[in-house]
């Protein structure tokens, strides 16, 4: 008996409610990641009772914890969001995951089970897709914030304030899910009976000869000769189609840009709670308030950038971009104990910091997507029906999670080794080393070597 007809099938299945599900669902993550930042060093003390000079190398291990999990899950998770024939079954098993590992934290009293706690968190991420390269300004906004509720949150209202939040979200995520109606789910209803699959066939061929007749100036037929994939690849590579991409160096460099961004988050997300406790004997509330002055340029200036790399490219914003943090983190090695002006000069810095980090939020994932497009164009066949998209946005996720693995583990090492000040040194010397790869080979070598 044909099942009938779901409830508020139109707005269920519609664009903008996919789109608002997903990018909730991954705003929620990274929320999540975020939202116990700057009361870690407190947990540790207070709940756990740490000795104080254990606090940094302990936080640093947690935020990796979390990242360390996504890195192995990532790969998996493009696979299965690629051969599944619905994605809601992951997405809901993920969202299980999410709240057993917020409980956990909130519950844990040990660092064991804080640790499993942020690994659950990290190996939640079983379903990808690459609608978020839309969203991802918006997502990364709320990994920005999440440091600043925490804290304001924590100093108010403690433990259960700052996890009442995160289960309300979770709530409103779960809520999103279960409503959501994928289109090809849907189809079975709003398309007509017997003439489905033969309409879906005339369309899908006519986006087809569409599509190819758009492209073709774009991608001629000398340029499709440098994406063409030869016959005879390896099984590895036949089941897992993007490996084959990642010979290209435009790839690999826009990767390496997400990997460097990532660790510039995290190393914020590590260092910043504990150099003000050191520094200014700053608490959770406090702590948590300067991460405003990384937040509000992202907030800002982010969606300027995003239209910017839209219109100019992503070379320009990863260069710029990059080297303009150079100096900027340079300078953070000012930052002294004191009172207001030092608090004010050190607020001013971070701001600086947050302008650098709107301008490269968007060149990786809109190069990598050029690029993965243009092999997709040239291999339709070898890349399947629905390409290599959510394959490209687990490597991407797995790049992006190995930053925040390492950027906490190197920056917390370094700031109890050599000081911040110097640790901030090496941090820009990995920006400029991004910005001078990104030169010679985002969106293609510029015209001065090619002329070499």
């Amino acid at each position: 008996m044909a099942k009938s007809r779901p409830i508020g099938l139109g707005w269920r299945s519609s664009t903008l409610f996919i789109v608002s599900t997903v990018g909730i669902g991954l705003f929620t993550d990274l929320f999540l990641y975020g939202l116990v930042v700057p009361i870690l060093p407190f947990i540790l003390e207070d709940r756990v009772g740490l000795p104080e000079n254990q606090i940094q190398s302990h936080v640093s291990a947690l935020l990796a914890a979390y990242a360390g999990a996504s890195v192995l899950f990532s790969p998996p998770a493009g696979i299965i969001a690629d051969r599944v024939p619905t994605r809601q079954a992951p997405f809901l098993i993920g969202l299980f995951a999410l709240l057993a590992a917020t409980l956990m934290l909130f519950l844990g009293q040990t660092v064991v089970v804080l640790v499993i706690a942020r690994i659950l968190q990290g190996g939640r991420r079983i379903w990808a897709k690459p609608l978020a390269r839309f969203i991802f300004g918006f997502i990364s906004i709320g990994e920005l914030a999440a440091p600043v509720l925490g804290g304001v949150v924590y100093k108010k209202a403690g433990y259960p304030g700052v996890f009442g939040m995160g289960f309300g979200l979770l709530a409103v995520d779960f809520i999103m899910r279960l409503f959501l109606i994928e289109k090809k789910t849907a189809a079975r209803w709003i398309t007509p009976t017997g003439d489905s699959q033969e309409d879906t066939d005339q369309t899908g061929d006519n986006a087809t000869t569409e599509d190819a007749d758009e492209e073709e100036p774009l991608l001629r037929k000398k340029e499709a000769e440098n994406y063409k994939v030869p016959d005879g690849q390896h099984k590895a590579v036949r089941a897992f189609p993007i490996l084959y991409c990642l010979k290209d160096p435009r790839l690999l460099t826009a990767l390496l840009v997400a990997f460097n961004q990532a660790t510039l988050l995290a190393t914020f997300d590590a260092t910043v709670p504990t150099e003000a406790q050191d520094l200014y004997g700053f608490d959770s509330l406090k702590a948590g308030l300067l991460f405003i002055a990384l937040v509000l340029p992202y907030i800002l200036l982010g969606p300027v950038a995003g239209w910017l790399v839209d219109r100019y490219g992503p070379k320009p914003a990863a260069v710029l971009g990059f080297g303009y943090l150079v100096p900027v983190l340079i300078l953070l090695r000012l930052a002294r104990p004191g009172g207001t002006s030092q608090i004010v000069t050190y607020c001013a810095l971070l701001s600086l910091c947050g302008i650098g980090l709107a301008v490269i939020g968007s060149p990786s994932i809109v190069e990598a997507s050029y690029v993965v497009e243009r092999y997709n164009k040239a291999n339709p066949e070898f890349f399947g029906e629905q390409g290599p998209y959510a394959q490209l946005y687990g490597v991407n996720s797995m790049v992006f999670s190995a930053g925040l693995s390492l950027g906490p583990l190197i920056s917390g090492g370094l700031k109890d080794s050599i000081g911040y000040g110097n640790m901030s040194l090496v941090v820009a010397l990995l920006c400029l080393t991004t910005a001078t790869l990104s030169f010679v080979f985002i969106g293609g070598k510029p015209k001065v070597l090619r002329s070499k």
